[in-house]
């Protein structure tokens, strides 16, 4: 029984919806969902929580050729968009896995493996009611970081201004995490900026990074 078939025994981070597939999505998912697919057991070094459409991802990917990137999706559109992604410009370094992040990370990353994590605009849950399903809380945060090798990099981004300041609080107060710019970061160059992000900008809604690296050199918690 896989990740997926399991019931999830964890709150959920994200909105569980499937989407309208046009017929180039669904060609993308009948044809290559096989061949890209993330097999446990395989080497990652970067892995990113939300890949949404998939635009950055295969940038990124696209741009570091020698790391192993693993993108981790839920919505199905965007799934069939990064394969087709993949497939169009050949990238052999980027696989993709349409399950729950946290469930991955428990069963299928081992501890110290990583040398990055992205997570790249995450579903802020607004209402203080959902704030336990925000991803970026201390048990979740703690995960993460255990999956970092020392020395890697956890790098958030977030469009929501009550977000980014949880983000950092939480993030400063993890015993094993060192924010790299002693705040929120600048913009780096290496992040694409997705259609999400310009809509964000144009509606007054500037991105907020935060950089943090794994700093305990004893191994995993």
């Amino acid at each position: 029984m896989t990740t997926v078939d399991r019931p999830l025994r964890i709150v959920r981070t994200y909105h569980p919806r499937r989407g309208r597939l046009s017929g180039r999505h669904f060609d993308a998912l009948e044809r290559l969902a096989e061949r890209y697919a993330f097999v446990p057991g395989e080497p990652v070094d970067v892995l990113e929580i939300g890949s949404g459409m998939g635009e950055a991802t295969a940038q990124m990917a696209a741009a570091d050729p020698g790391r192993r990137y693993l993108a981790v999706e839920v919505h199905t559109p965007g799934v069939a968009n990064l394969l087709a992604l993949i497939e169009r410009q050949r990238l052999t370094n980027l696989r993709v896995a349409a399950v729950d992040a946290i469930e991955l990370l428990r069963e299928e990353i081992p501890a110290a493996s990583l040398a990055a994590v992205h997570v790249f605009f995450p579903d802020p849950w607004p209402k203080s009611r959902h704030h336990k399903r925000r991803l970026i809380v201390p048990e979740r945060v703690a995960l993460l970081r255990e999956r970092l090798r020392p020395g890697g990099l956890l790098h958030c981004a977030t469009d929501d201004a009550g977000y980014a300041q949880a983000m950092l609080e939480t993030l400063d107060a993890d015993p094993g995490l060192t924010n790299r710019f002693g705040g929120f970061a600048p913009r780096p160059d290496h992040r694409p900026v997705t259609k999400f992000e310009l809509r964000a900008v144009r509606a007054g809604r500037p991105a907020f990074d935060l950089m943090y690296e794994r700093s305990e050199a004893e191994g995993p918690a």
